[in-house]
């Protein structure tokens, strides 16, 4: 073998052990992926829209408009109206096409060739439930849902007008607020709440495709008012969940179940009845309890006077009682009030407010009844009546270790 032979090859050898020794370096310590069989191609996963390959459509997104229904929104889109006849008639036992409501978003499905055929109509009727409308094929209609994803809130705040305005200036949904009034009904005035009262509250916030749909389950809170602290643990039992004070008591309190000893319901909570005097169809958000004249009416909880009045054409002698933030009832058509009853004056449950009469628009002698809940009539017999009990002593070790648990991450949390 030639000197010069024996330089190449030496040469290789050398290159040889310099490449090796260079890739060991580098994949080591520069984390270069391996070679071969090893490589891991990541592909993407699709966007799924309602169930739907979005990438395999031309999409569009639009809103019920005033006066539009379903068949509009299909005709002018280019389907047939047998088609959507049938889509109609498939959708009877799936989804009532009738109640398509102005602004709620509907988004259309077409092919992706240049014929842009409309394949599929997904119509939200709010922020989770959908429905499907295949406009080919098939003609099925099919319900869905979109994924919740909660996620765990803390928000804290100090009022300096209002609780609604607290919420706003933290940047924290303002429905936050309704739930805490609602929760704390017997507990704390929200009219009578001071600047400087704080809250501190821990919740789910609900996400449907990264967007807030709104408040979740509420776990704990604490609201300071006038320097004393309220407290809502939630905590569950047999017969379900509910708020408790630090030392296991409900925060809920009862109303009576009737306003008075009646002889019959003569007239339920309806939004179309035929008024017994006008004979005109119209709503009546109350209770009427028939009753002999001068059969004492009684407050179905604590609270405070707020309209003592007489309307001639209407309730004719009525009182209105505002009993926390959230609940107020009114009496009509009384023979007469109680003595001394007065706006402001406070009443007890149970105590004699007036007695039943027909003044007004009466036909009889009866009490009309009404409940309000945030402003907005409720029917009276469906509200909850029953007395709240406090934690079963047989739960009362594991409230405490939920007690001890909150507390602690109340006091981290709030301002």
């Amino acid at each position: 073998m030639t000197n010069r032979r024996k330089y190449v090859i030496s040469g290789i050898a050398i290159a040889g052990v310099i490449f090796l020794m260079t890739f060991v370096y580098l994949r080591f310590y520069y984390k270069i992926p391996p070679l071969g069989d090893d490589l891991v191609v990541h592909v993407p996963e699709p966007k799924m829209l309602f169930g739907l390959k979005a990438d395999s459509f031309h999409i569009e997104e639009n809103n019920v408009a005033r006066n539009q229904n379903l068949s509009d929104i299909l005709l002018d889109r280019g389907v047939s109206a047998q088609t959507i006849d049938q889509l109609a008639k498939n959708s009877v036992k799936v989804f009532d096409v009738r109640k398509m409501r102005v602004g709620n978003r509907y988004t259309i499905f077409y092919s992706k060739d240049s014929n842009r055929t409309p394949q599929y109509l997904a119509y939200e009727s709010n922020s989770v439930d959908y429905f499907i409308y295949s406009l080919t094929g098939s003609l099925l209609v099919t319900a869905g849902k979109q994924k919740v994803t909660s996620k765990r809130q803390t928000a804290s705040g100090v009022i300096n007008s209002s609780l609604w305005n607290a919420m706003k200036e933290s940047n924290i949904s303002p429905l936050l607020a309704i739930q805490l009034s609602d929760i704390y009904a017997w507990t704390i005035d929200f009219f009578a709440i001071q600047r400087g009262d704080k809250f501190t509250v821990i919740y789910d916030e609900d996400f449907v495709n990264g967007e807030s749909i709104g408040i979740g389950k509420i776990y704990s809170a604490s609201f300071t008012q006038g320097g004393t602290d309220f407290y809502a643990i939630r905590f569950t039992q047999e017969d379900g969940d509910g708020f408790f004070d630090q030392k296991g008591n409900s925060l809920r309190k009862a109303f009576l179940k009737a306003p008075l000893k009646f002889s019959h319901i003569s007239s339920r909570f309806s939004n179309n009845r035929m008024h017994p005097v006008l004979r005109i169809v119209r709503p009546h958000h109350g209770v009427d309890y028939a009753a002999a004249t001068g059969t004492p009416v009684h407050s179905i909880g604590d609270g405070v006077v707020i309209q003592k009045s007489y309307q001639p054409a209407g309730g004719g002698n009525y009182l209105k009682i505002k009993h926390n933030s959230v609940y107020t009832t009114s009496y009509m058509h009384l023979s007469k009030f109680a003595a001394g009853l007065k706006t402001g004056s406070h009443v007890r449950q149970g105590e004699v407010i007036g007695f039943v009469g027909s003044t007004g628009l009466a036909s009889g002698s009866h009490l009309d009844f009404r409940v309000y809940m945030g402003g907005t009539a409720v029917d009276p017999l469906k509200i909850k009546s029953e007395p709240a009990e406090p934690v079963k002593p047989a739960n009362l070790t594991k409230f405490n270790t939920v007690r001890d648990s909150v507390l602690q991450q109340l006091a981290i949390k709030r301002i």
